[in-house]
């Protein structure tokens, strides 16, 4: 049995610097000729039935806007009504040529199995699925009392779309549409202080990830990896071991730091414009490839990084990381946080 794994190693070898040289040369060239011409010739939107998943405010809120204004039909779910009504109302008002507001608890199956059905009784089709919504915590895994509650954490982040894409694959099927799953870029560089949060992206990812082999060509798939943006977690909302959603800012600088704030308007628009070209992911800011390549050719270098910024002693809370000093230096804010993000104030409603 060793001879065997001797010879499968270097046929391995064998097989991956031939692979390298024949193949990966065409291949990027076929994926540069098809990025150009899907770029000059990019989905036409008009009328297309779109379902955003966490659209009361941020980025799906945004989404909502760029997607109205290319003329399609909207489906708008989140569990804040009101909030989800004025949403609708601005996309009618923006272009969309009709949009249905559907209050949901989108971690329950029975209330996703609702709004697809909804969606199919309304427009009879269904073309995009864009999930979005998502919950941050920011405790150190250690200092958790019970890693169990932050089960409602995982409900939204990775069961809420796993449901919602359950239900929807069929009339996705149909119309041979796309599924745009929202991830984050933290997911791929293991940031301190989201252990569970990352844990829920990265499950979510791996979900798109398996789910996009298993379908080929039927259903296409756009991860969609943000970086930081201006929405109501960069505002320091975050999910508590107490099952409550809070606003804590001085928490929110020590995870952020001076890591500069997209604004969600820009962002929607250049995510928006990658889905149309039929991308299969979008990172966004696109300099964050560069923080990536870090995380992935030098590692120690990047861990030895997060931890001087993010971790504290134990004892020593997270206020005092170096992260939380650098934001409060003079005008640091003022230069790399949106004045929206500055507000505690969130949609309670």
């Amino acid at each position: 049995m060793g001879l065997i794994y001797s010879l499968m190693d270097k046929v391995a070898a064998l097989f991956l610097f031939i692979s390298l040289l024949l193949f990966l040369p065409p291949l990027y060239l076929f994926k540069f000729i098809n990025s150009f011409l899907s770029s000059r010739f990019p989905e036409n939107l008009t009328n297309k039935v779109v379902l955003i998943v966490g659209a009361s405010s941020g980025i799906g809120e945004h989404l909502a806007y760029e997607y109205a204004k290319r003329g399609a039909l909207l489906v708008l779910v989140a569990r804040r009504k009101n909030s989800l009504r004025d949403v609708a109302k601005m996309a009618e008002d923006i272009g969309s040529p009709g949009v249905l507001a559907i209050p949901a608890d989108y971690t329950k199956p029975d209330e996703c199995q609702r709004f697809i059905d909804t969606t199919i009784q309304n427009f009879g089709r269904l073309d995009h699925l864009v999930n979005v919504a998502g919950v941050v915590a920011l405790p150190l895994f250690e200092e958790m009392a019970d890693p169990f509650h932050f089960q409602a954490l995982m409900d939204v982040n990775f069961w809420g779309p796993v449901y919602t894409t359950y239900f929807a694959l069929p009339h996705l099927k149909r119309s041979r549409g796309r599924i745009v799953g929202v991830t984050s870029f933290s997911a791929y560089t293991n940031i301190p202080r989201m252990t569970m949060y990352n844990a829920s992206k990265g499950a979510v990812r791996n979900f798109y990830h398996t789910l996009r082999i298993e379908l080929g060509a039927d259903i296409d798939i756009t991860e969609i990896i943000p970086g930081v943006i201006e929405s109501e977690l960069t505002k320091g909302k975050i999910f508590t071991e107490e099952g409550r959603l809070e606003v804590d800012q001085d928490l929110r600088d020590a995870s952020l730091g001076i890591v500069p704030i997209e604004r969600t308007k820009a962002f929607a628009h250049a995510v928006v414009e990658r889905v149309r070209s039929g991308a299969r992911w979008v990172l966004e800011p696109p300099w964050y490839i560069g923080l990536y390549y870090i995380r992935v050719l030098i590692p120690e270098v990047a861990e030895w990084g997060m931890r001087l910024l993010y971790v504290t002693p134990p004892g020593v809370p997270a206020t005092e990381d170096l992260a939380k000093k650098l934001a409060d230096l003079p005008f640091v804010k003022e230069i790399l946080y949106p004045p929206s993000v500055r507000s505690p104030e969130i949609k309670r409603d």
